[in-house]
């Protein structure tokens, strides 16, 4: 089975011989792969009225366990935008009602940022939509085709993830 990328890396072969383009045959795909991943997320959260970043805020307090809450800095390290975006987040889902406000009872200056139920539904339903779409995305991967290339993406993405700062 041929696809654009072994076209793209024939002719790049073809007209420079002089480069080793082997890189472009694993993360071409995996740039393709990510782009056609963003599609399908994208129509997984549209399907529950949530734009990406919303998925991720609301997820990132899901995980946290109950009672569902976290800090505005331990969302800024789970989600990865600065200060001022998650304050603009948060404003912005809380006037939707996902998430509230509350007082930090360990930090008089502080507050905690809560799912409400209705945050909550609407995480729930759009990880299930999200999983189902990336499972069709895997479909045609055996179990033990899909262990070895979560392995093999766990190693090309660990470095990224354990950079301090």
């Amino acid at each position: 089975m041929e696809d654009e990328v072994d076209r793209l890396v024939a002719a790049w072969r073809r007209e420079r011989p002089d480069l080793d383009v082997e890189p472009l045959e694993v993360l071409s795909r995996v740039s393709r792969l990510a782009r056609h991943l963003d599609r399908a997320r994208r129509l997984a959260f549209a399907e529950h009225s949530l734009e990406p970043w919303e998925f991720d805020v609301l997820t990132a307090l899901r995980r946290a366990g109950s009672p569902y809450q976290l800090s505005p800095g331990q969302l800024l390290t789970q989600t990865l935008v600065t200060s001022g975006t998650m304050t603009n987040r948060i404003d912005r889902l809380a006037q939707k009602g996902l998430v509230e406000r509350l007082p930090d009872p360990s930090d008089r200056r502080g507050v905690l940022v809560r799912l409400t139920e209705e945050g909550q539904d609407r995480a729930d339903q759009a990880l299930a939509g999200l999983l189902a779409q990336e499972r069709a995305i895997l479909a045609e991967l055996s179990r033990a085709q899909r262990g070895e290339l979560a392995g093999l993406l766990r190693q090309l993405t660990a470095p990224f993830d354990n950079i301090p700062g």
